[in-house]
């Protein structure tokens, strides 16, 4: 997905990055780039504040796509997709999301529309994403961001999280 090549080329990382690696990456980035760092020079500064912005948002999806972080989160992964219903899905730009009936949300990358279309007319859209979606995407959890993202709102408003 471009999306992903975009943020691993920003932070100049490979795709065998480990959370150190991309964490140790992010930290310099950050610094190179804090606004606070410009503030002699407005233009700089407003520059510093969008690549900061940019700079945070690929390095939480890197995390949230990183293999370590889907092996943390494997179990309960396993019991959503083995037994829980599917509610609804949606597919734009090769991402499908798939929502299930305990809540949980999950985007799974680079699907070709040929498998969203089979997943449309299958009999059962379950058993067709258990066979076929499941496990042969790189996925993430939606639910757990937007709630985390949802929390953290309005403190982000007050002043950019720059913390390490």
């Amino acid at each position: 997905m471009k999306k992903i090549v975009d943020y691993r080329k920003f932070l100049n990382v490979t795709e065998k990055a480990d959370l150190a690696e991309l964490k140790s990456v992010y930290r310099s980035l950050v610094k190179t780039w804090h606004p606070d760092r410009f503030n002699d020079d407005a233009e700089k500064k407003l520059e510093a504040e969008e690549k900061s912005k940019y700079i945070i948002e690929a390095y939480h999806f890197l995390v949230s796509i990183a293999p370590e972080t889907r092996q943390q989160t494997l179990a309960d992964y396993m019991v959503t997709t083995a037994g829980s219903t599917i509610v609804d899905f949606e597919y734009k730009s090769q991402v499908l999301k798939i929502s299930f009936v305990d809540g949980t949300e999950y985007e799974y990358f680079d699907v070709p529309k040929a498998i969203y279309v089979k997943l449309v007319n299958a009999e059962s859209p379950a058993r067709f994403a258990r066979r076929h979606i499941y496990t042969s995407f790189v996925y993430r959890s939606t639910s757990r961001l937007t709630s985390t993202e949802a929390a953290a709102e309005p403190v982000a408003a007050e002043r950019p999280a720059f913390a390490m």
